[in-house]
């Protein structure tokens, strides 16, 4: 019988690899994230500036996403990203060569992170839907909590690194930077094989684009549970999404401050997303993953209702919260992931992560374009509070819906009534 270290030797060091370069990449757009963030802020002092930007990365996810799913299964996920990859890569260094001549506008920008969105929407579920691959199921929470925490470590990072690059480099030479970790995140994909699923009939690919688009939503909606985290992730997203995208201005209208102000916040967010992905890495969470994800969303609702409740004196009450909410983060995030990739069939994945992300998010850009007028005209405080209180009772309240609680029991009950494909390790359907 093979050893866990012998596993381990088969499987890691491919997939860590490439995640590796995936993860210096993520850096180099952290950076970039944190100064054009910064920038929008200073030029503009407008939430509904700020709202915009967020506005132009959530788009492509709601309009483009089910399609690119659908192409990510037919498609080398390899290649995909690739391609997505570099053409963020392109995307950073035409917006660097307007800055660098003057010409950069607010407009560019919203351009730029549009052209980046898209990218990434087809590189996301392409990298998931091959994670699932190459990574044994048992391994999946903890990988999962890993990219948690990798996400963390980022936003304890970028941010100060960040403000620091910004007094030492001009906007276009942290572009730069994005445009090299992008090329460092290409290159190990051009020397790793990623297993592809099972070949499709050749009936099957021939067949419309649509008709696969609709085959994922029709799984998705096949299966109770997974429908009802969907809708609990669509109104959560509708109230925080909001919340946390216009944090620069709770900065400096609230507790007027300044880009450091900003960085302490982003990093303490940061801290928690890596001691929740630790926790979580290591723990694995409760037998039901489901019960640890639920607990997880409690903890973001509180945490984001403290912020809102802060005064304008307790500054670093805020950063504690906000330190709380990035801990529950993973431990919300990491088993619902893990679930998908452990139950859904690997050529259904690309499209099921693309649904379940366009759906969550499509009520984003309605949210986002109330919010920015509505903080410029009452403050954005009330959106942490009334996004915080409904996201910590949403969490409790599932625990009483027995679709969401029993949400991978009622995943092999729709593989019984053949309305979803089995999962890609074998499951006892007798269990």
């Amino acid at each position: 019988m093979e050893t866990v270290e012998q596993s381990m030797k088969r499987w890691a060091p491919p997939f860590f690899t490439i995640w590796a370069g995936q993860a210096i990449s993520l850096l180099g757009s952290g950076l970039v994230q944190f100064a054009l963030v910064w920038w929008i802020t200073r030029t503009t002092g407008s939430a509904t500036a700020l709202a915009t930007a967020t506005l132009m990365a959530m788009l492509p996810a709601v309009f483009v996403g089910p399609f690119a799913g659908a192409l990510v299964d037919r498609w080398s996920r390899r290649r995909v990203m690739i391609v997505a990859d570099g053409i963020i890569a392109l995307a950073m260094l035409g917006l660097a060569y307007l800055f660098a001549i003057d010409a950069a506008r607010v407009w560019h920008v919203y351009v730029a992170v549009f052209i980046e969105a898209t990218a990434s929407g087809f590189h996301w579920p392409a990298m998931q839907a091959s994670t699932s691959l190459m990574v044994p199921e048992e391994h999946l929470s903890r990988v999962a909590g890993l990219n948690q925490t990798l996400r963390g470590a980022l936003n304890i990072v970028a941010p100060p690194l960040g403000a620091l690059l910004l007094s030492l480099l001009p906007i276009q030479g942290i572009l730069a930077i994005d445009v090299g970790t992008a090329a460092l995140a290409i290159a190990p994909l051009f020397f790793i094989e990623i297993p592809q699923p099972p070949a499709r009939p050749a009936e099957v690919r021939r067949r419309p684009l649509w008709q696969d688009v609709r085959e994922g939503l029709r799984y998705v909606w096949s299966w109770p549970g997974l429908l009802g985290v969907l809708l609990m992730a669509t109104v959560i997203n509708f109230l925080l999404s909001p919340a946390f995208s216009l944090m620069p201005i709770l900065v400096t209208d609230h507790f007027g401050g300044e880009a450091i102000h900003l960085g302490w916040l982003d990093s303490a967010w940061g801290v928690g997303i890596v001691i929740g992905g630790l926790i979580l890495g290591v723990w694995g969470g409760f037998r039901r993953r489901i019960v640890t994800s639920l607990m997880g969303i409690i903890g973001i609702g509180v945490g984001t209702l403290l912020i809102g409740l802060t005064p304008a004196t307790g500054f670093w009450l805020a950063v504690g919260a906000v330190f709380f909410a990035g801990l529950m983060n993973p431990v919300a995030n990491g088993p619902l992931l893990a679930i998908v990739q452990a139950r859904v069939a690997p050529e259904m994945q690309g499209r099921v992560f693309t649904v379940l992300q366009s759906m969550a998010t499509a009520i984003s850009p309605l949210s986002m374009a109330v919010a920015g007028p509505a903080a410029d005209w009452v403050g954005v405080r009330a959106w942490y509070i009334v996004g915080g209180l409904i996201c910590t009772l949403m969490g409790m309240g599932a625990f009483f819906v027995s679709a969401i609680v029993h949400i991978e029991d009622n995943h092999r009950q729709a593989v019984r009534d053949g309305l979803v494909a089995p999962s890609p390790m074998p499951v006892d359907l007798e269990e």
